[in-house]
């Protein structure tokens, strides 16, 4: 549907009528644009705008299909941009990606919003306000969104470094625990981090997906930003390139972080798997110990109670005890010696 359609004239919001005419009226206002605002649109809205303001099919093919990747690309003198805003939910971690499409030509701007991640109202009232940055035409509207959508990306970034050194207190504090527990430091705290262990793992893989998801839309728009403030670019006048080289910017350290955030958790989850791995190497020594001691004295049970022709139990009263006390001592000299090489 169309959200909102106006004509901006020298930074000033005024209302739209047919849009033939109005991109008639403003092919003699240098900074005169026309704004369409359109979210999931359906075909027959799509075709009047794009009939009216004669935009690319290829880009129009685009814009219908959707799920697009984060890129710009030139068409007949017009910008076509596609950003891919994110919405983070604090109460489960997660990052939902949505969908913003740019057309810009000269005297008009058509924005496509597909999704709830990235509502476009409180941008284009923040534009309307400033009414000097409206000058610079469409390239306003065009880094306005920008902006906000890298902004967007900030915000995740500081939420998922947040989340990042929870899981590393999470990880290694387990760590920590089984090595008291292994020294004799206390209690041994090694069974609840096990238990942890499973949730830690998928705590892990599911906070590796949300830094995927947050790469794949801010590592593609690293070259459009390049493009839109060291080249020259349709529509995008010399004087508002200062604007996008800002940008640029804060996008630049995003995604430094985003890719020390893969790189650091790719080692959590190298150290988190070696710790379960020690821990199952633990717990199969002290199997094997008990195990041990259990077949020594089921090995000398086994052989005197043989049926023998002289059966010592028969003919010697002390012959049960002296069993029972050798089983005793070599289950005890057994104990000792793995409990002094760490097995239990």
């Amino acid at each position: 549907m169309i959200v909102d359609q106006a004509v901006y004239r020298d930074g000033k919001r005024q209302p739209c009528a047919d849009l033939s005419d109005e991109l008639s009226r403003l092919a003699d206002v240098p900074d005169g644009f026309l704004w369409i605002g359109l979210k999931d649109p359906t075909d027959d809205e799509f075709d009047l705008v794009k009939d009216e303001l004669g935009l690319h099919p290829l880009a129009v093919e685009d814009a219908v299909k959707g799920n697009q990747r984060t890129k710009m690309e030139v068409y007949d003198g017009s910008l076509f941009v596609v950003l891919k805003p994110l919405r983070y939910f604090e109460e489960t971690s997660q990052v939902e990606t949505g969908e913003v499409m740019l057309f810009v030509g000269k005297h008009f701007v058509v924005t496509v919003r597909r999704g709830e991640a990235s509502p476009l109202s409180e941008v284009r009232r923040r534009l309307e306000a400033n009414s000097e940055h409206l000058t610079y035409g469409p390239a306003a509207v065009l880094h306005a969104v920008m902006d906000d959508v890298v902004d967007q990306y900030g915000a995740i970034d500081q939420e998922i470094a947040k989340d990042l050194e929870q899981m590393e207190e999470s990880v290694f504090a387990g760590n920590v625990e089984v090595e008291e527990a292994a020294l004799g430091e206390g209690k041994p705290q090694g069974v609840p981090a096990r238990r942890r262990g499973g949730e830690d793992a998928r705590r892990i893989y599911l906070l590796k997906r949300e830094v995927l998801e947050v790469r794949r839309a801010v590592v593609p728009l690293k070259d459009a930003m390049l493009r839109l403030h060291a080249q020259e670019t349709p529509n995008v006048p010399e004087e508002a390139r200062p604007f996008f080289r800002d940008v640029a910017d804060h996008l630049l350290r995003v995604s430094d972080h985003i890719e020390s955030y893969d790189r650091l958790l790719s080692d959590i989850l190298s150290a988190h798997l070696t710790r379960v791995s020690v821990q199952q190497n633990d717990d199969m020594r002290r199997i094997s110990a008990w195990a041990a001691i259990g077949v020594a004295a089921t090995l000398i049970a086994g052989i005197y109670g043989m049926n023998f022709r002289h059966m010592p139990e028969l003919h010697w009263t002390l012959g049960y005890p002296m069993a029972l006390g050798l089983m005793v001592l070599v289950s005890a000299v057994l104990y000792r010696q793995f409990k002094k090489s760490g097995w239990l």
